[in-house]
């Protein structure tokens, strides 16, 4: 699976973990150099706590366009340690 946003692959992995339809890919497999923090967090019920990342690609800044659960909750542990993509990322095969 490839993560791309404009013109730039974000992240690449075969091993992806499929949560609500949505790709989590590793984070040792996301382009850390497109990635801003991002002061964003956001509350899943059953997930845990989310946090932000802002993707910077070529001077175009995307907020808040992947997010990661630092510390998921039991019944989500499957997505620690990885990040998800939304906001025109395209996630493709």
């Amino acid at each position: 699976m490839k993560a791309i946003w404009n013109g730039q692959t974000i992240a690449e992995s075969d091993d992806t973990v499929v949560v609500e339809n949505n790709h989590y890919f590793p984070k040792d497999s996301v382009n850390a150099d497109y990635l801003l923090d991002s002061q964003t967090h956001t509350v899943c019920p059953w997930k845990g706590v989310a946090s932000y990342y802002s993707l910077s690609v070529d001077g175009v800044t995307n907020p808040d366009a992947a997010w990661y659960y630092p510390d998921p909750k039991p019944a989500a542990s499957q997505i620690n340690d990885r990040i998800a993509f939304w906001k025109g990322v395209r996630v493709i095969e």
